[in-house]
Parts: structure tokens; sequence; C-alpha cells
């Protein structure tokens, strides 16, 4: 990620896990050692690895079970590490979880105010998007363009103001994105297509709660898609 900052010991824990669970060496559903073992294994205090089980936590990979311990609930994309570095993973994740609170209001907001001009805009946005799906390219300028369109419909400045300032942070998730689905099976691309289309149709529409609903579906979905991963039987 971009402005990176000193991974403090807790993250260095946390990295480590997920590189675990990522390569299966905690497969799902398996325990994680205690937080006793765990602190001797990488020689820290107990509530560091404490706090780096609790991002975990946090990012739905791990659940704890009362009087039984810390449990592999998920493994994110095993892709992921082929694109991102493990310390970033996180950093992306709460990009996203940002970015569907605030690009869903200004959804809403949207669908208040927009005018025949902003449709136009968007609607333009969408197709320069479609034609880089349809060419299996990355796409990432044609979907920031696409989102920046709905935040300047909200005639709120401060909608765009902040997605131009994460402007470089939005596009290492975008692309993170874009790449897996790439990867992934063909019917992906036509699901996150399908998305951004129903939010510009809500918009369109004049339904804020809509548009507010959808944005933030799309919005989860995208992170999800990434950071869900599977959850074996």
């Amino acid at each position: 990620m971009p402005e990176a900052k000193r991974p403090s010991l807790a993250d260095q824990i946390y990295d480590q896990l997920l590189g675990k669970i990522l390569k299966e060496e905690f497969p799902v559903h398996s325990r994680l050692p205690t937080e006793g073992v765990l602190a001797t294994s990488y020689a820290v205090s107990r509530p560091t690895v404490r706090a780096a089980l609790s991002r975990l936590r946090d990012d739905g990979i791990v659940q704890s079970r009362r009087g039984s311990g810390s449990y592999v609930l998920r493994r994110p994309d095993r892709e992921l590490i082929s694109f991102v570095p493990l310390e970033s993973v996180s950093d992306v994740q709460r990009s996203y979880e940002f970015r569907i609170d605030v690009e869903g209001a200004a959804a809403a907001w949207a669908a208040r105010r927009r005018d025949e001009e902003d449709l136009a805009v968007m609607d333009a946005a969408y197709k320069v998007m479609e034609q880089t799906y349809q060419q299996k390219a990355l796409g990432v300028d044609a979907d920031q363009r696409l989102h920046l369109a709905v935040a300047r419909a909200s005639k709120n400045l401060f909608f765009s103001s902040v997605l131009e300032s994460l402007n470089e942070q939005i596009a290492f998730g975008v692309k993170l994105s874009r790449s897996l689905t790439l990867l992934d099976i063909p019917g992906r691309q036509e699901l996150v297509l399908a998305e951004h289309r129903a939010v510009l149709d809500a918009i369109g529409r004049r339904q804020p709660e809509l548009a507010q609903a959808t944005m933030r579906h799309h919005i989860t979905a995208a992170k999800d898609r990434m950071f869900v991963g599977t959850q074996e039987d």
C-alpha cells in the first residue's frame, strides 16, 4: 500500500498467522494454538498475540469459541499473496469498509440531486468500463471514473474530494479486485457489471434508498470476493 507504515509486533504476528492460513498450514475449521503457545513461538507477549487474533476476528478469518480457543473460519482467496504483500491485506480491507459507508451515502445523494448531464457522464463511464471488461483489461481507471462520477452527482464536494484524495489507495484495492476477477469464473465479470448497473439505474430512477443499498452491496461484495474466501465443509 502507498505510504507504508512500520508494522507493529501485532501486525507482524497477524501477517504470519494469515500467511499460514492462506497456505493451509492452519486449515479451515482447525483450532489455532493457544495464546500462550503462540506467544512462546513468536517470542512476543500474550497481549501482542491477543491483538493479532482480534484483527483476524475483525476480518472474519477466525472466530473465538468460549472455553475452546480460536478457530479458522475462512480462508481468503489464495491468489491474494500473488498480488499484494501480506502486510497490506488488512489495509485494503479497511479501505473497502470505509468506501461502503462513504460511497453508499454518496449514491443516495446522487439519486436525489443528479441531473441529465450527470446521468450522461455516469453512463459514458459505465460504457468505458464495460469495454475494458470485454477486453479482459484491468480497467482500474474506468472503474474509478464511474465511482467518481457518482460522487460528483451528489453535488456535495466532500464526497468527490474524499475519493480524489484517496485515489491511490482506492486504485490499489480496485487493481487487486480486478486481478482476482480475471482469474475467476467467467460469470464474475458479468456479476460485477450488473452490480454497477443496478447502482446507476437506482440513481436514474431517483431512488436514494435503493441507490445506497445497491452501492453498499456492490462494494461489500467486492470486498467479500477477495477476503471472505472459502468456508469449507
